[in-house]
C-alpha cells in the first residue's frame, strides 16, 4: 500500500487550498420578519485531507431585498454544528463592509484540517422584506497572500405572518 502525500498549493507566492473547505449548512433560529433576538449559522468542514488550515471566511449578501445588519460584538465560532456545539474559537478582525454587504472575521488560530466549525452571527434585526436571502460564503487558507475559494450560497428563507403554504379564495 502507497502512502498518498498532499502539498500546499502556492503558487507564486498565493497560497490556495489543496482541499477547499465545504459550505455544509445555513440556518436561522428564527424565520418570521421583523423578529430581534435571531441567530444566523454558517456551517463549514475543513476535509481530513486538507493541508492547509482555514484561517478567514466572508460573508456576502448577495440576494434580498433588505441589507442586514449585524452586531459584529456578538459574533461567535464553535467547533461542532448548531445542534452539537463544542468549544469555542478564537476570532479576530470581525469586519462589516455595508456597501459591499459583507462580514469578514479570522480565526485565530487557523483551524486545522478534520475540523467542522460554525459561525454564529446576530442581526441587528431580521429582515422587513419576506423572501430568500444568499450569503455567498468564501474561505482563505492560512498564509500572507492566501486566495479565496468560494464555497457556495448559504440561503435563509424570510416569511412574513402572512404567509401561508394554503392560499384560501
Amino acid at each position: 500500500m502507497m502512502a498518498s502525500v498532499s502539498y500546499a498549493a502556492e503558487i507564486r507566492g498565493t497560497v490556495y487550498f489543496n482541499q477547499p473547505p465545504r459550505l455544509v449548512e445555513a440556518a436561522t433560529t428564527y424565520n418570521d420578519v421583523y423578529v430581534w433576538g435571531a441567530t444566523y449559522y454558517f456551517t463549514i468542514s475543513v476535509p481530513d485531507n486538507a493541508v492547509e488550515p482555514l484561517q478567514r471566511i466572508t460573508l456576502n449578501q448577495r440576494e434580498g431585498v433588505d441589507n442586514i445588519r449585524f452586531d459584529l460584538k456578538k459574533t461567535y465560532a464553535f467547533e461542532g454544528t448548531r445542534s452539537r456545539e463544542g468549544q469555542k474559537l478564537g476570532l479576530s478582525d470581525v469586519t462589516s463592509q455595508r456597501t459591499e454587504r459583507t462580514v469578514s472575521m479570522t480565526f485565530n488560530p487557523a483551524i486545522p484540517p478534520g475540523k467542522t466549525i460554525t459561525v454564529a452571527m446576530k442581526p441587528v434585526q431580521n429582515p422587513t422584506v419576506p423572501g430568500v436571502y444568499l450569503f455567498g460564503v468564501t474561505a482563505f487558507p492560512a498564509g500572507e497572500k492566501a486566495y479565496g475559494q468560494f464555497l457556495g450560497y448559504g440561503r435563509l428563507q424570510f416569511y412574513s405572518s402572512g404567509d401561508s403554504v394554503f392560499k384560501w379564495r
